[in-house]
């Protein structure tokens, strides 16, 4: 559930992209820089295992489910606890009530809860080793999404132990809504992020295809009923 990715369930915070110097690599993906991520670590050593069950740890507030060895690999609380990829862990950007599910090592694979937002937020993700995976969203303004996101480079960063980080950049290919006035769409991404193919209902009630240039412009739709073909 690691927000990691703008266009996903805005559930851990909000990726800081910056771009690489021209001397990298062009084929190097964009990412958070050494700067960025050191601003939103909120620890390097979570806590990620118990050295034993205290009652399953059940609490009024939080309530931890482990493994055999100890490891957690679930928790469900009033404030979730903030993100842990690859033994760091990351501020949110908000309070989540709700559960998070953890891997074998103790990284974030996914969740679900309620944000802490104004007028109040669902969200639900599964994640990829550093960035969500699919995520859905119920957002205030009652407009409802649900996103899937190519899988973005694995970097690791050597001023961070060689650890795993966040933030890279990885387009959403798949992009499923309700606008906030009941408008439907379903829109294929390209690599860039850009949305180039969009089944939608048009105004007047018509199924319609749309077919979008780069710069986010209808420049075909089919519409059978509409006349449109």
């Amino acid at each position: 559930m690691p927000l990691k990715h703008a266009a996903a369930v805005p559930f851990v915070f909000a990726a800081l992209c910056t771009a690489l110097p021209a001397s990298a690599s062009e084929a190097a993906p964009k990412r958070p820089s050494v700067q960025t991520l050191e601003r939103i670590i909120a620890s390097r050593t979570p806590q990620t295992r118990v050295d034993a069950p205290d009652h399953e740890r059940i609490t009024a507030r939080r309530i931890d489910i482990v493994d055999e060895d100890g490891v957690i690999r679930m928790t469900l609380a009033g404030r979730t606890p903030a993100p842990i990829i690859d033994g760091i862990q990351y501020r949110r950007a908000f309070d989540v009530a709700g559960m998070v599910l953890y891997d074998d090592k103790g990284s974030e694979r996914g969740g679900f809860g309620t944000a802490d937002v104004e007028a109040g937020m669902a969200v639900l993700a599964l994640d990829h080793p550093a960035m969500d995976a699919v995520g859905w969203r119920v957002s205030p303004d009652g407009s409802v999404a649900f996103s899937i996101n190519q899988a973005p480079p694995l970097v690791r960063e050597p001023a961070l132990d060689n650890r795993l980080i966040p933030g890279v950049a990885a387009p959403t290919r798949i992009r499923m809504q309700v606008a906030a006035d009941g408008t439907p769409s379903v829109a294929l991404n390209d690599k860039a992020d850009r949305a180039r193919l969009r089944l939608t209902i048009t105004d007047a009630g018509y199924g319609a295809i749309e077919f979008l240039d780069a710069e986010g412009k209808v420049v075909h739709t089919i519409a059978p009923e509409a006349g449109l073909r």
